[in-house]
């Protein structure tokens, strides 16, 4: 894109394609890391709304680091090794990623509230678009939140 002004032509440096924010970190299950992983989301957060304007009211935020919660939570209790929790936002979405080392795909439970445990997945079908891929070392479960516009 340019600006046309008295006949000139000045490069405005708009022309580049700008990228989602991204930021990741890795988890070792250490006690605290769930805590961890919140702040870290809660940082992520704050970076976004500076840096991107997004306006994310408190119940929104709160989806996003409950959403963190649930997949570290996942991550923590059903894979022996170590995990990387990715967040990547813009104005429209907030993905966020988790990779562990176990190849089992997380169960979905039908609907049942006297049920007691399993309702994590559940919580976050509830919040984002959920998708499951198993990598190399294991698995991805990724969950992406629209951001009200």
């Amino acid at each position: 894109m340019t600006e046309y002004m008295d006949g000139a032509v000045i490069p405005t440096g708009f022309d580049e394609v700008v990228g989602p924010l991204m930021q990741a970190t890795h988890y070792a299950g250490d006690e605290g890391c769930l805590a961890d992983a919140r702040r870290f989301a809660d940082v992520f957060l704050t970076r976004l709304r500076q840096e991107w304007c997004v306006e994310l009211d408190p119940r929104t935020a709160g989806d996003v680091l409950l959403v963190v919660s649930e997949l570290i939570t996942n991550a923590d209790r059903h894979s022996a090794g170590p995990y990387v929790l990715e967040l990547e936002g813009t104005s429209r979405h907030v993905a966020v990623t988790v990779y562990d080392s176990s190849a089992a795909v997380p169960v979905r439970f039908p609907r049942d509230p006297t049920r007691v445990g399993g309702h994590g997945l559940e919580i976050v079908d509830a919040l984002a678009a959920v998708s499951v891929e198993q990598v190399p070392v294991g698995k991805r479960v990724r969950a992406v939140l629209t951001l009200a516009s």
